[in-house]
């Protein structure tokens, strides 16, 4: 009876908060860019049948009121959610939550809702005062699996599942635990003075080899260099990175003119944008073969043209975009470029640096190159893979992002 009361109690809260006040000013405080999973990226259909899923996210900026963005963009059918709370976690790495701030999540004041195929879906607003940094829980239940399932398999924080549904409970004993996210695509917030930057890249923004629940990936980096600096601290900085993403082509996920409009102009409160996207595009192309010297040439053109287009189009919403130079990566065993590669990272650089082209530059080639050989990266910053940063050297990263160009 006890319990049955207190989901009374936090029903009438969230019926008084289901929509959203007049004059609202939503930001994106949290966000992770989505893509079809398959394969192991995907939770057996079993895991999904009359479950409990808690995936813990930290929020990037602060909030009084927030709503979960839930995703089934690469649908093929309808998902139903049956059920979804937020609160608390008690910590980045558990599914314990503080019990208190417990809120149910609802869909027009529903508890459930049947997202379209291809579409996102908003909660309502819940009060729900939280700092930046704050490490939240958003628990879904779900009775059916969904026929195609969305996320992000590089969530680098670990998820929580159990069947029935326990979305109201404290804790999730005996959880199996997945190293990816599910359905959630992002969290936006009311705050005073709010606004937010976007890291729109691949496997390195994303954070290849980072430990689960560590928070060591150069946006969490940057993120923290913001919450330390006077008139800084209401700035979220949005991870859109996706690994093995490209300019062109689609990969593991949509390539990045594909969901750039999802990913950077559908985000409320965007500031700035920084573009590290490219490494991808230069070494795939002769990773099976080598090329003609024409294609080389028609390559750059083309990726030169990508970045165009992604200036242009948030331009237009008013974003200031940021260029980041191609890091070093002739110690790829993955690529193994020639010197024709470098050549092409070298002239794909040169119109990044141009004035007038990006509204401003952060050159991480110069703040990650081997001063010994700049084709490739310090040894300390390397992860070992001559493409991948070590922490160290997201940590670098961060630090050579001027905070300047983000006021």
């Amino acid at each position: 009876m006890a319990r049955m009361l207190r989901w009374v109690a936090v029903g009438l809260l969230a019926a008084a908060t289901a929509q959203a006040t007049p004059g609202d000013r939503w930001t994106t405080a949290w966000w992770t860019s989505q893509l079809a999973l398959d394969g192991q990226n995907a939770l057996p259909a079993a895991d999904l049948t009359d479950a409990t899923l808690r995936q813990v996210v930290r929020l990037q900026g602060p909030a009084v009121r927030l709503r979960v963005r839930f995703s089934n963009r690469f649908g093929t059918t309808p998902l139903k959610i049956d059920g979804a709370t937020i609160a608390r976690a008690v910590d980045a790495a558990s599914p314990r939550i503080d019990a208190s701030t417990l809120r149910p999540l609802r869909f027009g004041g529903a508890n459930a809702a049947v997202v379209p195929a291809g579409s996102d879906y908003w909660s309502d607003p819940v009060d729900l005062k939280a700092a930046a940094g704050t490490d939240l829980a958003i628990s879904l239940y779900v009775a059916q699996p969904p026929a195609q399932q969305t996320g992000h398999p590089g969530s680098r924080a670990t998820s929580y599942l159990v069947h029935g549904d326990h979305a109201g409970e404290a804790d999730l004993a005996g959880a199996k635990t997945v190293d990816h996210w599910f359905h959630i695509a992002g969290i936006e917030a009311v705050a005073p003075q709010a606004r937010a930057i976007v890291a729109f890249g691949d496997s390195i923004t994303d954070g290849y080899g980072v430990k689960p629940n560590t928070n060591a990936r150069w946006t969490d980096a940057l993120q923290r260099r913001l919450r330390a600096t006077p008139g800084m601290g209401s700035v979220a900085v949005l991870n859109a990175g996706i690994g093995g993403n490209r300019l062109l082509n689609d990969g593991l996920g949509p390539n990045a003119l594909a969901r750039f409009d999802h990913d950077v102009i559908g985000q409320p409160g965007v500031t700035h944008l920084i573009v590290l996207e490219g490494v991808n595009d230069l070494g795939t192309l002769t990773r099976d073969a080598p090329v003609p010297p024409e294609a080389h040439a028609a390559l750059v053109a083309r990726m030169i043209d990508a970045y165009r287009q992604i200036i242009a189009r948030a331009h237009a919403r008013g974003i200031k975009v940021i260029g980041a130079t191609i890091m070093p990566y002739a110690g790829s065993a993955y690529y193994h470029p020639d010197a024709q590669n470098e050549a092409d990272r070298q002239a794909v650089n040169s119109w990044i640096r141009t004035p007038g082209n990006f509204d401003a530059v952060v050159d991480l080639d110069a703040a990650m190159r081997d001063p010994a050989d700049a084709k490739r990266l310090r040894k300390d910053y390397d992860s070992g893979d001559g493409l991948h940063p070590s922490v160290a050297g997201y940590a670098a990263m961060a630090q050579a992002v001027p905070l300047a160009l983000l006021r």
